[in-house]
């Protein structure tokens, strides 16, 4: 018998651990075949491949983002091959099972909660002929025209018993993301999130988890995105873990942990100091800062402590960090959200995730959905559109702001001139998000599509449109931002440049200054000129841009002094430009007019 897994993963880079963690538990039963897809793919392109590989037996990975189509694979595979075997698994099916097979007639079973074991024995089952699944717990299924739901699988104990879904070196992942979990379960109780459904936290063993991420490097992924709910649960543990990857120091990788920033104490904010830039990235819940709020959901934090804890590690200058708030929670207005959203925004997160509340199958909020009077459609991905407590359009303008957040925050492209503005010009960053929505959609840009070189240009009309006085300082913050993001000088036409011909026909000779490149340069001390000036940008500012910068983008009574800014571009996913002031060396080179 030909057995398949498979999922549609929401995009073509990421890759399933589930159906991986499935092969390797059953490599002593049968050789099984993986296929991932996505869902931006042809559902009869999915179902044609599935259907190549001449499977008996298939086993759908099911999440809420892709329900639907897997729903409709399977309906087509089930009508052109009626014997096939039809097995769902995860999240999406395991709280529902009885209703799933009594509305889908092409599902055979569904495996409900931890799936390793109760997907082994249904094999099994299948491949002696057996038509008794009683003793198969974990497993809804079908028994003629009656539908039988055995009692809940047992947790693996030993986590270890599980094979490495990445037992070796796997050329194709390389630059791919990698889903991987280094625990199960968490020790809190959020009534949003299915973990909560999980009592206690089951380990793999450190020796296991090196070995893997080990292969995970030699692979040369992109990144290995650790699904532990709660990374740092035990600090310990979460320590040699990291200091494992520090020690290897792989180059153009990024390990991602989800991470409870209250349990970060000073031994461990002194470890992760040392963390080379851009290595750790750390995606931290806070979801809101009103505390009736947190209270309803059942969640524990500390944010005064988590704001010290994040302020903290944005100095270090070396883990991002992603610190996630969540619209349309129990007791959270419009009003309470924007105040939420300027608590983590005062901290300056290198991303601010602004998601809306899902009502999971399985989770406490959906069970208490009345209670808060929760408006939403029931099916994937459930997604909240309305509450006692915030009205759709409220919810609509969120969704706008979102957007507008995800543009011009999180790229990271618009730092400056986005602080500029919220410094100089608003009393809160979410005033500002505010204000640039209604101009935004007064202007139609909601509607389509936007390059990056047009955002810059829409953030000069919103100024200019806003009428603000110091409009040739947001020029040069705008002109600063651009090139410390494009590694280009082909700047957009509507930023007012000043010298760049005198700069451009003199910046090899520039960069044969020695004084300047031992002082700035020394790494590329012995590199060719010509070699040099592709790895640099050499421009001229009104203004003091980088003490500008370094005084929280507070305007001083010098800020006009014409700067020469030299910007070094690097092959690197953190700290990707550097800017010099070189302001001393061109002057003394007499190379320009000074005022």
């Amino acid at each position: 018998m030909n057995t398949i897994l498979t999922t549609l993963n929401s995009k073509f880079i990421h890759s399933a651990l589930s159906i991986r963690y499935l092969k390797a538990f059953c490599m002593d039963i049968c050789d099984i075949d993986i296929l991932e897809f996505t869902i931006n793919q042809n559902i009869d392109y999915i179902a044609g491949e599935i259907y190549k590989g001449k499977p008996n037996i298939i086993g759908f990975s099911t999440y809420i983002w892709n329900k639907e189509e897997t729903l409709r694979v399977c309906e087509i595979l089930k009508l052109v091959k009626p014997d096939i075997k039809i097995i769902l698994g995860g999240p999406e099916v395991s709280f529902d099972s009885v209703d799933v097979l009594k509305k889908y007639w092409f599902v055979d079973f569904v495996i409900t909660g931890e799936g390793e074991i109760p997907f082994k024995e249904l094999l099994i089952a299948l491949y002696n002929g057996r038509c008794d699944f009683s003793e198969i717990m974990g497993l809804t299924y079908r028994e003629g025209e009656r539908i039988v739901e055995n009692p809940p699988g047992k947790q693996i104990k030993d986590l270890d018993l599980i094979p490495s879904p990445y037992s070796k070196v796997d050329e194709g992942l390389e630059d791919k993301i990698v889903y991987y979990e280094s625990s199960r379960g968490c020790p809190f109780n959020c009534q949003f999130c299915l973990s909560s459904t999980i009592k206690g936290v089951r380990y793999f063993s450190l020796n296991r988890v090196k070995e893997d991420l080990e292969r995970l490097i030699d692979s040369r992924v992109r990144q290995v995105k650790f699904v532990d709910r709660t990374f740092n649960s035990n600090k310990k543990y979460a320590m040699e873990i990291m200091k494992f990857i520090m020690d290897k120091d792989p180059e153009n990788m990024n390990f991602h942990f989800e991470v409870t920033a209250h349990l970060l104490d000073e031994d461990m904010l002194e470890f992760l100091e040392k963390a080379k830039p851009g290595l750790f990235q750390f995606e931290i819940g806070v979801q809101s800062t009103n505390e009736r709020t947190i209270e309803a959901i059942g969640r524990t934090t500390d944010f005064d402590k988590l704001r010290k804890v994040c302020k903290r590690i944005k100095a270090y200058k070396n883990i991002h960090q992603h610190l996630d708030l969540i619209a349309g929670l129990p007791y959270e207005g419009y009003e309470s959200f924007k105040r939420s959203f300027n608590d983590v925004y005062d901290i300056r997160p290198e991303k601010i995730q602004l998601g809306f509340l899902k009502l999971l199958k399985g989770s406490g909020l959906r069970r208490d959905k009345d209670k808060y009077g929760f408006k939403f459609l029931d099916i994937p991905p459930y997604e909240v559109l309305e509450t006692d407590y915030i009205k759709y359009d409220e919810m609509l303008r969120l969704k706008g702001i979102e957007d507008l957040v995800e543009k011009f925050y999180n790229e990271e492209y618009f730092t400056n001139t986005i602080s500029y503005l919220i410094k100089n010009k608003y009393d809160t960053a979410f005033d500002f998000f505010e204000d640039l929505l209604m101009f935004w959609e007064s202007k139609g840009y909601h509607k389509i599509s936007h390059s990056r070189n047009r955002l810059y240009e829409i953030l000069w009309e919103f100024c200019i449109y806003r009428k603000f006085e110091d409009i040739d300082v947001i020029n040069e913050v705008i002109k600063y931002d651009y090139l410390f993001s494009n590694p280009n000088s082909n700047i957009p036409k509507f930023i007012t440049r000043i010298e760049r011909d005198l700069i451009e026909s003199n910046k090899h000779k520039i960069l044969k200054d020695e004084v300047l490149l031992k002082d700035i340069l020394p790494h590329y001390i012995d590199m060719a000129t010509k070699k040099l000036i592709k790895k640099v940008h050499i421009e001229s500012f009104r203004i003091d841009i980088l003490r500008l910068v370094d005084n929280d983008y507070n305007s001083f009574s010098s800020v006009y002094d014409r700067r020469y800014i030299l910007f070094e571009y690097k092959d690197r996913i953190f700290n990707r430009c550097s800017a010099y002031d070189i302001t001393k060396y061109i002057k003394g080179s007499e190379l320009v007019e000074t005022d």
